[in-house]
């Protein structure tokens, strides 16, 4: 009869502190990724999903697409912020409560003491906790959306450099098969006594350099191929075909805008301001400190005496005692201390970004120069100059060294045409990064205008 009796007090006092509390496993507030409540989003990467395998037509977006749902780094920062989310509910819920049984046993007499009791903190103290811990929550948000606009710009560099690669590897070829056919006709005129022993010479040494240049590019692919897939999230030695183009996407934004854009939309600076705000919530915190948390607790009693027992019922009420002024000083202070550096972090980070931007838009706007420099006049009159040079070679008006003169000239502009295109492409992925968002294009993307033979498929390309 006991037992139950004492069963029934536990089981009585767990059930109305449990109503009290919540139902446990079914935390509320949950914060979604918009500050309210709610689930979390899923990656964003699911709405624009990758292909399984690559092939030259493949486009640069549905390489970024993949990045954004095969990335590791990516995933670890989404699983960090979905772990920060989980911290609210904890944050916001009381201690759990106490359960205590209590035998005074004397020469004629037994005393049996169940009791439960709930700390309760002071008013305040559990929605700030919530508070400090949403904080949390939204700065890790934060730091996924920069942590994606990293990967998206990875995958902008990786690929443009690939693109890069494949097209140095093709004009250097092209220019190499040049050269081999302008040694075969030195070597010919040289036989016929219409040309000196320097200039046999001097085109051997210059397809000797062409050659190696040409070894170091090809060597080069396995390491820029393996840049690009551990941005994707690939194994280094995938198979990645040959990227064919690079679209040209001037974009429509003064330096102005775009540092209002930095300002506005920046993951990084949106993360300290979340900081900021859960230093601000833990300085409030930490003054609760002065005041007391209750416990109020209720219990049931047995006493048995060798004549016979008495029932009775417990009612408890405490405080804790927040006599240690000195310590929650301190807390407070050190809380202001953590508030004031999160403010110093944001401003010196603006100032940082600030900078990187107006470095990034430079680039881009010089990238963007020398696009329409090398494609609109100095590759055109660079090819003119190498088939009038040609021309005149063969007629014996210039020297083979005029005519490789003019043959380098053509092939350091064909490199610097494509050097800029990807550069291009790179400053505007880290200009998209820096201000969180995409930028609007001033037209449609147009395909690149040749400046090289279509080149032969590099080794190991997939077909």
């Amino acid at each position: 009869m006991l037992r139950h009796k004492i069963g029934l007090a536990v089981m009585v006092g767990c059930g109305a502190l449990m109503l009290g509390c919540g139902a446990p496993g079914a935390p509320e507030g949950r914060i979604g990724p918009d500050g309210g409540q709610g689930a979390p989003r899923s990656v964003a990467a699911a709405e624009v999903p990758g292909p399984a395998a690559f092939d030259e037509s493949t486009p640069l977006a549905d390489y970024v697409g993949y990045a954004l749902e095969h990335n590791p780094r990516l995933a670890a920062a989404l699983a960090d912020w979905h772990a920060a989310l989980e911290r609210v509910p904890q944050a916001r819920t009381l201690p759990d409560p106490l359960l205590s049984y209590q035998l005074e046993a004397m020469a004629e007499r037994q005393q049996h003491q169940v009791m439960v009791s709930q700390g309760l903190p002071w008013s305040g103290k559990l929605d700030l906790r919530a508070e400090v811990a949403q904080a949390e929550a939204e700065a890790a948000r934060e730091r996924y959306e920069a942590e994606k606009w990293a990967v998206v710009r990875e995958v902008h560099d990786a690929y443009a450099e690939y693109y890069y690669l494949a097209r140095a590897i093709a004009v250097v070829r092209e220019n190499r098969d040049l050269l081999k056919y302008l040694e075969s006709v030195v070597r010919t005129r040289y036989a016929a006594s219409a040309a000196g022993h320097p200039d046999v010479i001097r085109a051997q040494v210059e397809l000797g350099k062409l050659d190696d240049d040409l070894r170091a590019l090809e060597d080069s692919r396995w390491a820029w191929a393996a840049r690009l897939n551990a941005a994707l999230g690939r194994a280094a030695d995938a198979a990645l075909p040959r990227p064919r183009a690079l679209a040209e996407e001037p974009i429509e934004a003064s330096e102005g805008r775009l540092l209002e854009m930095l300002r506005e939309g920046s993951p990084d600076l949106a993360a300290l301001d979340a900081e900021i705000v859960r230093e601000e919530r833990a300085i409030r915190l930490a003054e609760k400190d002065y005041w007391p948390d209750l416990m109020v607790g209720a219990g049931y009693m047995r006493e048995q005496m060798n004549g016979g027992g008495e029932d009775g019922v417990m009612a408890m009420v405490g405080a804790t005692l927040p006599i240690w002024r000195g310590k929650y000083a301190a807390g407070v202070r050190e809380a202001e201390r953590r508030h004031d550096a999160a403010v110093g972090r944001r401003a010196d980070r603006e100032n940082v970004l600030a900078a990187q931007l107006a470095d990034a838009a430079y680039r881009l706007r010089d990238a963007r120069r020398k696009i329409d420099l090398y494609r609109d006049t100095l590759l055109p009159k660079a090819r003119e100059s190498l088939k009038a040079t040609e021309a005149a070679f063969r007629a014996g008006r210039a020297s083979f060294t005029d005519l490789v003169d003019a043959e380098r000239v053509l092939l350091d502009f064909q490199l610097s045409y494509e050097r800029a295109l990807a550069s291009h492409v790179e400053r505007l992925a880290e200009l998209e990064m820096l201000i969180g968002r995409a930028l609007p294009r001033a037209a449609p993307p147009s395909e690149p205008v040749p400046v090289a033979n279509e080149p032969e498929p590099l080794k190991g390309d997939v077909p």
